[in-house]
């Protein structure tokens, strides 16, 4: 039997309501410094930038991964009787626990660095040093290497994996209407009450009922949307190239001009090291930064603290990229600093692909078949002729 807490925690929040929290060690991993940490990480990276209202913390949306989880296993009939008080335990831990590893500015981070946070999260989970280790020890002593498991996706319960990590899991549920709530868009917003009801478990897989395929058609087209009309928005993107410049530079620099936040910076960082990385750390870096006695350094630092962005430009010809090329030489602005080139294809960030995993459908006879084999809407998107896109990032002297 796993430890309750005296009574039923709750926490308000705008898109599940509550966050009910009945397990101890649920309780403890949320306050632990780890997990704390995460309040102060932004959700989305540099499209803050661009929605002005999308200040949400990675710290929200895992506690919203852990709801859906919650939900998942105690309100789904199917999944609640395929499942032990044990295997439920392991896969909400992992629903909140899921992004400990994500560095300042979340996804961009991982440009800058080694390891994926991915890695990074199992390395906390399982480093004995850590408060979040502590507490799931307290527990269960294999209640990290369980929980590590789901997070590699090789659980040898397979629907745990999916739980997390696969075409239709809590983290995309929670993230695309999180998402779409703090930057005031709609594009993300698809029926999570009814995906949750007409998921079910056969032959150990989770799989949506036939009723429910026309919910996860909304939740695939959210995924299409929130991509490119947020995710990837161009000024979330030239934002992080300033951040990028600025460390390119520094890794150079840094022995004569050092900045005393960074000076323990490199992408081979201990955890002890990762974690005292946050987003408020790294701009009291930025800000002492524009003082720097190398003006290339001084310059991406008000840049990044001012917001001054990378001029952009979509499929460029030829004339073109020669007369910006030709402005930065004047501007004495190498390329290497002051240029990019970007090309994203829409395959990249295609909202489903069977690939690597798939929804299954039971139809009424209780046979499972692919969601591409049901959905005419998902046929038609398979459908969609591959192109590319790109965008030049480049320097443009502001106006005094």
């Amino acid at each position: 039997m796993f430890n309750r807490t005296d009574e039923t925690k709750v926490l308000r929040d705008p898109i599940h309501g509550y966050i009910h929290v009945q397990y101890q060690v649920i309780w403890d991993c949320l306050n632990a410094r780890e997990f704390q940490r995460l309040h102060r990480i932004h959700q989305l990276g540099g499209v803050f930038q661009v929605y002005h209202t999308a200040e949400h913390s990675r710290f929200a949306h895992s506690l919203g991964v852990y709801e859906i989880c919650r939900r998942m296993v105690y309100e789904n009939d199917d999944i609640n009787q395929a499942l032990t008080e044990s295997e439920k335990i392991q896969v909400m831990c992992a629903g909140l626990l899921h992004d400990l590893g994500h560095g300042p500015y979340s996804h961009f981070f991982e440009s800058i660095q080694d390891i994926s946070h991915e890695k990074r999260t199992v390395q906390l989970i399982l480093d004995k040093n850590t408060e979040i280790h502590q507490a799931l020890i307290k527990e269960n002593k294999e209640l990290p290497q369980q929980i590590a498991c789901i997070i590699e996706h090789r659980h040898p319960k397979t629907m745990l994996n999916q739980m997390i990590s696969s075409q239709l899991d809590a983290d995309r549920m929670d993230y695309l209407l999180r998402d779409a709530y703090e930057t005031g868009t709609s594009y993300g917003t698809f029926d999570l009450e009814r995906i949750l009801r007409t998921m079910r478990v056969k032959d150990s897989l989770l799989c949506m009922k036939e009723s429910g395929m026309h919910s996860v058609e909304d939740y695939i087209m959210a995924r299409y949307h929130m991509y490119w009309q947020v995710y990837l928005h161009p000024d979330a993107k030239s934002y992080e190239l300033l951040i990028n410049s600025f460390f390119k530079r520094y890794t150079e620099v840094k022995d004569r001009y050092p900045v005393s936040v960074f000076e323990s910076f490199s992408s081979h960082l201990t955890n002890e090291q990762f974690l005292e990385l946050d987003d408020y750390r790294m701009m009291v870096g930025f800000q002492d930064a524009m003082k720097s006695e190398d003006e290339i350094l001084q310059l991406f630092a008000k840049a990044i603290v001012d917001r001054h962005l990378f001029e952009w430009t979509i499929n460029p010809d030829e004339h073109q990229i020669n007369t910006i090329k030709k402005y930065l030489k004047e501007q004495n602005r190498s390329e290497a600093y002051f240029y990019y080139e970007d090309i994203s294809s829409n395959k990249t960030y295609f909202p489903y692909d069977e690939k690597n995993a798939i929804i299954w459908i039971r139809d009424s006879h209780q046979n499972l078949k692919p969601l591409s084999e049901c959905s005419e809407i998902v046929k038609a998107l398979l459908r969609m002729e591959s192109h590319t896109e790109q965008r030049i990032y480049y320097w443009k002297r502001k106006k005094d």
